[in-house]
């Protein structure tokens, strides 16, 4: 059985494979019409954001049997066809938890104790102790949106900073919130009285823009939003207005409606002074891909194995 991998993971990964009697072809600079053109060559294809597993595609993949994502968001597969192609679409989304609820806190630390100005009047030789004075986290209310494997390890990590917990999720999360000391509330009410608001939610249609400027009109403007999941769930040009107007106090941004950011609107609010910009990083540690690429490796392999 041949295997495709568009895009890297780790080796122990590819190794797995390979040791399975597997053909695998790693080809990571492949353009989309070359993708059309080969597909049909092979059994399963695991790829990471980056590659666009459409409905063209897959009606070139005739003998495609499993699709692997190696994370978590699957936006950029269309699964429901590869579905009803009886095709299987596998994930890691366990890879990575760990990793992004830390880049949150990341945020949430530089934000609260100003440690970007810190240190950038540091290295510009300014002694500024009492222009920095920051605030501290135990007591504020962090405002979870989307109690997932991500969100509960916010959660886990804000109860540590004696952090009060706000969630709104449209499941029934009654049983994870009491588990962590949460209250499940309406959004609008997470809104109105987070002091940090955290989002977590897969990018569908109906979160596509589920915070935009009517929702950050409802923020205290001595919030901070921080968007890891993915860039649409915001409506980044109204984040954009809301922030130049100083109703709302940062942002902690790690995803974009375009990567990397292209249009004027985009490179203004990546170089706004109140906000902080990392370049989709929320799973670029060494720990999480390790994980991701033996565990998408491992379900292609199980799955091939079905279907043997």
């Amino acid at each position: 059985m041949r295997i495709l991998i568009t895009e890297p993971i780790d080796p122990e990964g590819v190794n797995l494979l390979k040791s399975q009697g597997l053909d695998v072809d790693e080809k990571y600079t492949i353009s989309y019409e070359e993708l059309r053109s080969i597909v049909v060559n092979y059994d399963a294809i695991i790829v990471r954001s980056g590659t666009k597993i459409t409905r063209e595609i897959i009606d070139a993949a005739r003998f495609l049997k499993v699709i692997g994502r190696a994370g978590v968001g699957l936006d950029n597969i269309d699964v429901s066809y590869a579905v009803s192609r009886g095709i299987k679409v596998v994930s890691t989304p366990e890879a990575t938890s760990t990793s992004v609820a830390e880049l949150v806190f990341a945020y949430i630390l530089c934000h609260y104790r100003k440690l970007i100005e810190a240190n950038s009047s540091m290295k510009n030789r300014k002694w500024l102790k009492h222009e920095l004075t920051g605030n501290e986290l135990k007591g504020k209310v962090l405002g979870i949106i989307g109690l997932g494997r991500i969100g509960m390890e916010v959660a886990r990590r804000a109860k540590a900073f004696e952090m009060r917990l706000l969630v709104y999720d449209i499941r029934d999360v009654s049983k994870e919130c009491n588990e962590i000391g949460a209250l499940q509330v309406s959004l609008r009410t997470l809104l109105e009285e987070s002091d940090i608001i955290s989002i977590h939610v897969p990018l569908t249609r109906e979160t596509y823009h589920m915070i935009s400027e009517k929702e950050l009109s409802i923020m205290k403007h001595t919030a901070m939003i921080i968007n890891t999941s993915r860039g649409e769930v915001i409506d980044g040009k109204a984040l954009l207005k809301v922030l130049n107007e100083r109703r709302i106090a940062g942002a902690g941004l790690d995803v974009f409606k375009n990567e990397p950011p292209i249009e004027e609107w985009e490179i203004e609010l990546t170089s706004h002074p109140n906000v902080i910009a990392t370049p989709h990083i929320g799973a670029a540690t060494r720990e999480a891909q390790r994980r991701a690429g033996y565990l998408i490796a491992n379900a292609v392999l199980n799955e091939l194995i079905k279907n043997k």
